[in-house]
């Protein structure tokens, strides 16, 4: 019997294992079940493709669980992958997976299906003048705008593209991209006599959560260019900041004109935090994160306290750790309100009436939840305006809560939290609720406050009576 066009397309299936439908799969299919199986074709492909997102899905960044995280890394050149281990293994040691790929790589992208297929992105690329594939400048903005986080690490040579992607973070870079930060004070003396250009600095952030609470004793080597801050931009910090004596300028020419950024106007590491608390760390050197200086002696110019390690690597790691949310990540849960010797919340409040708020805050360890333990988060009572202001107090155990009266104003009203401090993720919460007035049946029956009133009105009906029995009884007697 000759075989029939399903039996070849099963045969053809069961030797092509590229197939759509896995082998497994084709091995089991008879006859009869592809002809009942043709109607159904698109079915079939819709759960392949379910299957191929499955992966992106598990592996996607949850702010609920910050972990499973992944970074795609972007470079210039992959021998950075070597020269850079220490700083790439530190990441992959707290969990992280890392896919390398050059910056012009045709097959770049950063999202499949609608879906984001990493939650960081690093950029070592400074010389890329474009991304391959369908990487660009809108691409990686958008990336950010979506909440995931960012490196960018410059050079000397930095492209405009590099350029542009940081003066939409709030950071402008030099336009002369011949200069590089040169410091005749504040320079490394340590085996690298004369180079004024590798800048020995410890004028580090003021934050326990940025840069952990272990103190950085030892300067951090930095060789590379500068950059400013956006004045219009309030959400760039300076985390890593030049000496006072620093500048800008072409170290292999004279000085024609005073530089564009001097002192302490300039910035060589800066983090932004996004409203949308995406984090975005921008360094004017990528040989910041290299082996070699995260391995090098170092001694400030001028001092004769010398440092057998830089403080490179104990900076870099502690404030990726910042930039990936391993710290200072705050997640608010179980909010509540309640009229106060109640449980259930209510629909609707009236005014007057005692309520009781509650909310609770926890921040994540790089492992698990715990406790945010703080004495400054307030919530509103708000229409308009804030009618109440109050500051909950904590048990220590992440509970914050406290009691108030409703105001004696109705409208529509909102629960608000806006909690910003610095280095930690923003909590923005609002609830709306109404407040309704008294109805006609809940008044008092006497109110002390109209008791003149009262008074008022029984005086004013005597006098009437009196008045009326005077004028009925008496009689004018009439002259004889």
């Amino acid at each position: 019997m000759n075989p029939t066009r399903a039996d070849q397309r099963a045969k053809s299936l069961r030797q092509n294992p590229s197939s759509t439908v896995s082998t497994h799969l084709c091995k089991t299919l008879t006859t009869t079940e592809l002809r009942e199986q043709r109607p159904t074709m698109p079915s079939l492909s819709v759960f392949v493709t379910l299957i191929s997102l499955l992966p992106l899905l598990c592996h996607s960044f949850s702010p609920e669980a910050p972990i499973n995280r992944r970074l795609l890394v972007l470079l210039d050149d992959l021998s950075l992958q070597s020269s850079h281990s220490i700083f790439f293994h530190s990441l992959i040691s707290r969990g992280f997976d890392l896919h390398f790929k050059l910056a012009d790589d045709p097959t770049l992208s950063l999202q499949r299906y609608n879906q984001y297929l990493y939650d960081g992105l690093v950029l070592f690329s400074p010389t890329a003048h474009q991304f391959g594939g369908a990487l660009d400048f809108q691409a990686v903005l958008d990336f950010v705008d979506s909440g995931h986080d960012l490196i960018l690490a410059a050079g000397a040579s930095a492209s405009d593209l590099v350029r542009s992607i940081a003066r939409q973070c709030g950071v402008d870079f030099d336009e002369d991209p011949s200069t590089v930060v040169i410091d005749h004070t504040n320079y490394a003396v340590l085996g690298t006599q004369g180079d004024h250009t590798l800048i020995a600095s410890d004028d580090f952030i003021q934050s326990d959560v940025i840069l952990g609470k272990n103190k950085i004793e030892a300067p951090v080597l930095f060789k590379g260019i500068a950059h400013s801050l956006s004045a219009s931009n309030s959400l760039v910090l300076k985390v890593l900041s030049a000496s006072p004596s620093a500048y800008s300028a072409n170290p292999n020419a004279k000085l024609s004109y005073p530089p564009s950024l001097t002192g302490s106007a300039i910035s060589l590491v800066s983090v932004l935090q996004a409203r949308n608390n995406a984090r975005i760390l921008i360094s004017g050197s990528v040989d910041m994160f290299s082996n070699q200086l995260f391995k090098s002696a170092v001694q400030k110019a001028g001092s004769s306290k010398k440092y057998e390690k830089s403080g490179n690597e104990q900076f870099v790691t502690e404030l990726s750790k910042w930039i990936f949310h391993e710290r200072g990540h705050l997640k608010a849960v179980n909010v509540r309100h309640h009229k106060v010797g109640e449980t259930d919340e209510p629909a609707i409040y009236r005014i007057n009436d005692d309520l009781d708020y509650s909310i609770e805050i926890y921040e994540w360890s790089g492992k698990s939840w715990e406790p945010y333990v703080a004495g400054d988060v307030q919530v509103q009572f708000f229409m308009m305006s804030p009618y109440v202001l109050k500051t909950l107090a904590t048990d220590q155990k992440g509970l914050y809560h406290t009691s108030f009266k409703v105001p004696d104003v109705y409208g529509v009203f909102q629960f608000k939290v806006e909690y910003n401090r610095l280095g930690y993720t923003s909590l923005s919460l609002s609830k709306q609720i109404p407040v309704r007035p008294f109805r006609h049946n809940e008044y008092e029956r006497f109110i002390t406050t109209a008791f003149p009133y009262y008074g008022a009105s029984f005086t004013t009906m005597a006098g009437f009576f009196i008045f009326s029995i005077v004028f009925m009884y008496y009689k004018k007697e009439m002259g004889k």
